[in-house]
């Protein structure tokens, strides 16, 4: 590396880069060039310390950061850069067992099951063990077998304390015979497997320490246990961990990444040198101070004080709205404005909030007002299978004759009526000029699924027989109820919660429709949904969750819900650690802004239920300036 390009970094950049050997811990703040610094390091190390650049492996997350940062290197080192050991977790640890593998007992020529494949699997070991999906989830009990994956815990440690991991232990330990019988590995095995490799293969091990004098890791944050691990081992003849990463912005618990991975390398490494990273070039002073002042509430971090050149910039704007329907008009209004006044482009915003279902008062308002919009990391509100299923089953008692939407609700949640029953059940009716209502609500059929249609058939007609009696609401209501999908979908997990909650808030519209007819309601949600499939500007504002919005910058953001159980989450309140990292997603939101920040809350909101009086998230009081007192608490005439 020459001179020359040591003198564009800031002196902590510096610092680190030329860091000597040894573990190094290396504090990112957010926007404070940490890819820079990564490369920076490994192009010290080939050219001013003469190290190989295949004694060097550089780890990430995605391989968009590993493509982005080979590119970075190719520039700087040439055809070296190919030379270094560099990727994702899981693909150099499918490199590592493609060598390897066979020391203990794993096929080379293994293949890898994707998230589908993992599903059937799991499907299959519990047809085997004679277990029913209708009590519990596959999907269920594949997260916690995930889980327990990542933090190595086999099927033989693992103690259930509740009847659905009793489920799951048993599903654990044949859905793993059920891939080695069909010399098959997944996701979680490729890391599980290679810190078993570095445990009890000594030749494997030796080989791969002695050859790696750098380990170098991004995002190191987002680490789960089994990736600390294999990280500790490998790096633990020569010492040389060089860790970026802000734990500030640990935000993935719910995927099983540790925070506490820092503290780990701290006890593992007692040499290890600690350098924060603290000068900021995305935003302002003013969003820095903000941010600052929220996470400093949180226990057991290190004090990093962010600053920038940029200046103090715009105030950050906070307000309080009557409802979501005047948050989200509140939005396009003052992104129309930016636009008019050229402050900031549409495309330059980004949107923000912290659970899916908040998108949909913001997307059918984006829709109403004839304005594109672009959805990143989820699913469009009227696209997403909970609310599908849910507008089919009103479908099918505004119009009994819906084959379409009948089709895909009759067996959801599983009630033992499979394609092949369904197909005799048309053939039946074809034959004899009647309608799928009429055969089902007459409990014509026989055969194995002859009680299972006449049911649902009852259940079907009861529907129907509401329909003029009921508003849409209620009968949403009855219906989530007796099919079964409410218990269906509310099954225990923190996924099925958030399902729950989309199908929450599409309950919400037709609470907000009173007394519309039905026929109405689904013609005005079927308009929402048309226009919504329209192709992504842009040049449109972006709507994402918080938990997308790690790794992006915006020149404008807004962050919606500032309430007490949106944001912080419900799910939190009881558990100080994951209050703790509520209060870091909030951090990763204002620090995505570079220029101006809108913090906005509803007076009112229904979020999960009934629309009814909030109380300002308790982050608020860390804000650096109270809410806004123009308030609005009288819906606007």
């Amino acid at each position: 590396m020459t001179q020359f390009s040591l003198d564009k970094l800031n002196p902590n950049q510096r610092r680190a880069v030329e860091a000597k050997d040894g573990p190094q811990l290396i504090i990112a703040g957010p926007g404070s060039g940490k890819t820079r610094v990564l490369t920076s390091r490994i192009t010290y190390l080939v050219g001013a310390r003469n190290v190989f650049p295949y004694r060097i492996m550089a780890v990430t997350f995605t391989n968009k950061a590993a493509r982005e940062m080979r590119e970075r290197l190719q520039v700087a080192i040439g055809s070296a850069a190919g030379e270094v050991a560099m990727g994702t977790f899981h693909s150099l640890c499918a490199r590592f067992l493609r060598r390897d593998g066979p020391l203990i007992g794993i096929d080379r020529n293994f293949a890898i099951f994707d998230s589908d494949d993992q599903l059937s699997v799991i499907k299959a070991a519990f047809k085997e063990l004679n277990l029913d999906e209708k009590r519990v989830k596959p999907s269920t009990v594949h997260g916690i077998i995930s889980n327990l994956k990542n933090e190595l815990v086999t099927p033989e440690m693992f103690a259930p304390d509740t009847y659905i991991n009793e489920i799951a232990q048993r599903v654990y330990e044949k859905y793993n015979a059920i891939l080695r019988a069909n010399n098959g590995l997944d996701f979680d095995d490729l890391l599980m497997e290679t810190v078993r490799l570095l445990r009890e293969s000594a030749p494997a091990r030796e080989r791969l320490q002695e050859r790696t004098l750098h380990v170098l890791v991004d995002e190191f944050q987002d680490t789960n246990i089994a990736q600390y691990e294999m990280l500790r081992l490998i790096s633990a003849k020569h010492r040389n961990l060089f860790c970026v990463g802000d734990p500030d912005q640990s935000i993935y618990k719910w995927r099983g990444a540790d925070y506490r991975n820092a503290q780990r390398l701290e006890k593992d490494f007692p040499e290890l040198a600690v350098i924060p990273l603290d000068q900021n070039y995305r935003s302002t002073q003013t969003i820095l101070d903000a941010a600052m002042a929220v996470i400093k509430r949180n226990p057991n971090r290190r004090h990093i004080n962010l600053f920038t050149e940029k200046g103090p910039g715009p105030r950050i704007v906070q307000r309080e709205l009557y409802n979501a329907e005047e948050e989200a008009q509140y939005v396009i209004d003052t992104i129309a404005e930016m636009a008019r006044l050229k402050a900031a482009e549409p495309g330059e915003v980004a949107v923000m909030y912290r659970t899916n279902a908040q998108s949909r008062a913001l997307e059918d308002a984006f829709v109403r007002a004839g304005q594109p919009y672009r959805l990143v990391g989820a699913t469009r509100f009227y696209g997403r299978k909970e609310i599908k299923d849910a507008l089919a089953y009103l479908r099918i008692v505004n119009n009994p004759a819906d084959s379409v939407s009948l089709r895909r609700v009759i067996n959801v949640p599983a009630r033992g009526i499979g394609d092949k029953s369904i197909a005799t059940v048309e053939e039946y009716a074809r034959e004899r000029s009647l309608s799928m209502f009429e055969v089902l609500t007459r409990g014509d059929m026989t055969g194995r699924a002859a009680k299972a249609l006449a049911d649902f058939g009852g259940l079907w007609k009861s529907w129907v027989g509401l329909k003029d009696e009921l508003n849409v609401a209620r009968l949403f209501d009855q219906i989530m109820k007796t099919s079964g999908y409410r218990e269906w979908m509310r099954d225990g997990t923190d996924e099925g919660e958030d399902r729950w909650a989309n199908v929450s808030e599409l309950r919400n519209v037709a609470a907000e429709a009173g007394d519309t007819p039905l026929q109405d309601f689904l013609n005005d949600v079927a308009l929402v949904s048309e226009t919504d499939n329209v192709e992504d500007n842009p040049n449109a504002p972006t709507l994402l969750t918080l938990h997308a919005a790690k790794g992006l910058e915006y020149k404008v953001v807004f962050i919606t819900g500032l309430e007490d159980g949106i944001l912080p989450h419900s799910r939190t309140f009881d558990k100080p650690e994951d209050m703790a990292e509520e209060r870091r997603l909030f951090y990763v939101g204002i620090t995505r802004a570079k220029e101006r920040l809108y913090l906005l809350r509803a007076f009112r909101r229904g979020l999960y239920g009934p629309s009814d009086a909030t109380e300002a998230s308790l982050f608020c009081a860390t804000c650096p300036r109270p809410w806004s007192t123009a308030r609005k608490r009288r819906r606007p005439t």
